[in-house]
């Protein structure tokens, strides 16, 4: 008995000597520097910091270290301006001597950080920015995307629209730049490939207030608006639809943001009936959404939107990133290298893990907006498992297209 205490005791204290040392080097080391990049100004003010929320809870949950590191954020307002973005992203790095970037919001920043990323060599993580070629045609080594492609929920959306909702000719209205071409243009392609018709296509301003002018353009003939906003321009765009006696006439559906939970709670019941694809709801049921909503609720006093949600899982990709190097972030490659192997199984939105070309393997939800006790929220009426950015499409074949923008795929029904 006394030897077998003896050996547990050399046991731990040898575990405690071997420990010391990594410890000692952590602390040495410093703080992992993350700096997060999102709009705290101007039009998009409110979804930079559900957005940041939603990072800080994951940090939370961590203890704000990983692998014996102190986590330590930086924060930058980027406007959502591409080329404050670019600034704000140059002080991070090479002032302030961040590990990782994360976060920003337009897809245009996107574009414009990936050349500086892949010359800095440092890992630059995108929670929501969606440009679809970053994962395509122009891939960045450098950056790894947490959250989506612009195009990749509105493929399998255009093929339910068309033979499971049964509309046969639709118009579209959608944010005149890059994400609302990428999410618009994947809706055309598979609904126009499933036997259907885009009869109509108008493009409104990124900083348009009066939908009017563009809503009065509407074909009354289609049988359903495809819709693309975001931000505080969904609230108009639904209300005024609504105003014009469109939605008793034609059915509106739309991308996931036209409808996310950054601006479900301040519409009314002009939202009810409108039928949206993203790859996430609050209202998931699922065990890690339950935690991760009540968690939010209780952190930031507002209930999640996928844009809190989608910088959780950037959060926690993180942290298990730094794990997986044993907190050795400045080996960059091996950073890197750590960052494409990470899967969530247990993330709020379902599981998801990293294409071959650095973009999520997910689950999209066709979602229906309803009032749920008292309250608006995103039923989900039909999931597709695990939705690559390529659809159902080969993947060398769909690289050869060019990239989905304000003309492309043409509108070859429209008269």
């Amino acid at each position: 008995m006394r030897h077998t205490r003896t050996h547990q005791f050399l046991t731990v204290l040898a575990a405690v000597l071997l420990a010391a040392p990594a410890a000692a080097l952590a602390a040495e080391r410093g703080p992992v520097k993350i700096g997060f990049l999102a709009p705290f100004s101007g039009f998009f003010a409110q979804t930079g910091k559900d957005m940041l929320n939603g990072f800080e809870l994951a940090l939370d949950e961590a203890g704000h270290q990983a692998a014996g590191r102190k986590i330590e954020v930086i924060l930058e307002d980027d406007e959502a301006v591409p080329a404050t973005g670019l600034t704000k992203s140059r002080k991070l790095v090479e002032k302030d001597g961040v590990n990782v970037v994360a976060g920003g919001l337009m897809a245009s920043t996107g574009y414009a950080l990936a050349p500086y990323a892949d010359a800095q060599r440092l890992p630059f993580v995108y929670p929501v920015m969606a440009p679809d070629d970053l994962t395509q045609r122009k891939p960045a080594k450098w950056v790894v995307r947490t959250g989506w492609s612009g195009s990749q929920n509105s493929h399998p959306f255009g093929e339910y629209a068309c033979k499971t909702m049964g509309y046969k000719k639709v118009a579209t209205i959608g944010a005149d730049y890059a994400f609302g071409w990428e999410v618009v243009g994947g809706f055309q392609r598979t609904f126009e490939d499933s036997g259907c018709q885009v009869v109509q296509k108008i493009w409104a301003p990124l900083n348009a207030q009066d939908f009017a002018p563009y809503l009065t353009l509407v074909k009354r003939d289609v049988n359903a608006v495809f819709a693309l906003f975001v931000g505080a321009q969904t609230l108009r765009f639904v209300k005024q639809y609504q105003e014009m006696g469109l939605k008793d006439r034609l059915p509106l559906i739309g991308g996931g943001t036209v409808t996310d939970e950054h601006a479900l709670p301040s519409m009314g019941d002009e939202a009810i009936g409108v039928v949206t694809a993203l790859h996430y709801s609050e209202a998931l049921d699922n065990p890690a959404n339950k935690r991760f909503r009540e968690a939010f609720l209780k952190k930031a006093g507002k209930i999640a939107s996928y844009y809190s949600e989608n910088a959780y899982d950037a959060g926690r990709w993180i942290v298990e990133a730094i794990k997986a190097v044993n907190g050795n972030v400045e080996d960059r490659e091996a950073f890197l290298q750590a960052m494409r192997k990470v899967e969530l199984k247990d993330s709020p939105r379902g599981p998801f893990k990293l294409d071959s070309d650095n973009n999520p393997i997910q689950n999209t939800y066709i979602r229906k907006v309803e009032k749920v006790g008292g309250r608006l929220q995103n039923t989900v009426i039909y999931t597709f498992p695990n939705v690559s950015q390529y659809w159902k499409y080969n993947r060398e074949e769909y690289l050869k297209q060019p990239v989905y923008d304000r003309n492309n795929p043409p509108c070859r029904f429209c008269q």
